[in-house]
């Protein structure tokens, strides 16, 4: 069964996240399909933008703690320098010569922070919640920092980062996590969506490449770092209480 869901209307292609009982989680499965479906649209001289949303109450709950997406063949052989299948994604959105645009109406957590970050453009209705809770089970946003540090508020984000916090749309668009949020996503994305129908593929695409000519930067620079201390951090004992924690909905050992 698939997980991610196409549709087509005037030059815009929209996926959308589809295993609201797994919260939108990033498993393998989720990631690969998100990977094929951009490529396809990459390809396609019909397709102006992309729209990136999803389905249930949770845009995306992070990774997949039972179904994480596979390491590359290189990194499980112990090579510090390798990408791993969610920085590929990452920066595939970021490379992407099509602008895309994520439409969120629910809760975004931990690794789904990481697609709104490599995504152009990000709306958001007011019932959405963002966290990033990486810190609570031991481990650090690490890979999903290399499209966010570049367009986060420095101090907003280090509160976020250290504490876990919950915080809402329209902190999220002070911030920089969002570009825009409203009662009703669907009237904030409109405009969006007729600018980009107006604008031609070439002007989009140097346009963009412009835009993300920095983060980029962030990728070539950071990504092999940020990947080894990913690994490290997944497979220590701390992060083990913590996950173990996590699924078992109880408190972890640190909690004071």
């Amino acid at each position: 069964m698939t997980v991610v869901r196409r549709s087509y209307e005037r030059g815009i292609t929209t996926l959308a996240l589809d295993a609201p009982e797994r919260r939108n989680a990033l498993s393998a499965q989720l990631v690969g399909e998100l990977a094929d479906a951009l490529t396809e649209c990459g390809k396609d001289g019909d397709v102006r933008a992309v729209v990136l949303t999803h389905t249930g109450n949770t845009f995306s709950a992070g990774a997949d703690l039972r179904d994480p997406p596979p390491l590359s063949t290189s990194l499980e052989r112990g090579d510090p320098h390798a990408p791993d299948t969610l920085v590929a994604l990452l920066r595939q959105i970021v490379e992407l010569p099509k602008p895309v645009v994520a439409r969120v109406t629910g809760h975004v957590r931990a690794g789904g922070l990481g697609l709104l970050g490599a995504c152009d453009i990000a709306v958001a209705s007011q019932q959405a919640t963002f966290a990033f809770t990486e810190v609570r089970i031991g481990v650090a946003p690490a890979v999903i920092s290399l499209p966010l540090l570049p367009r986060l508020d420095p101090r907003a984000v280090a509160r976020y980062y250290l504490t876990g916090e919950k915080f809402d749309a329209d902190e999220a668009a002070r911030i920089g996590l969002v570009t825009a949020a409203g009662e009703d996503a669907d009237d904030v994305l409109a405009p969006v969506l007729d600018g980009l129908r107006r604008s031609s593929p070439q002007g989009l695409a140097e346009t963009k490449r412009l835009l993300t000519a920095k983060v980029l930067d962030t990728f070539d620079r950071d990504a092999a770092d940020l990947t080894a201390l990913s690994a490290r951090l997944f497979s220590s004992p701390q992060a083990r209480e913590g996950m173990t924690a996590f699924l078992e909905r109880q408190d972890p050992p640190w909690v004071c």
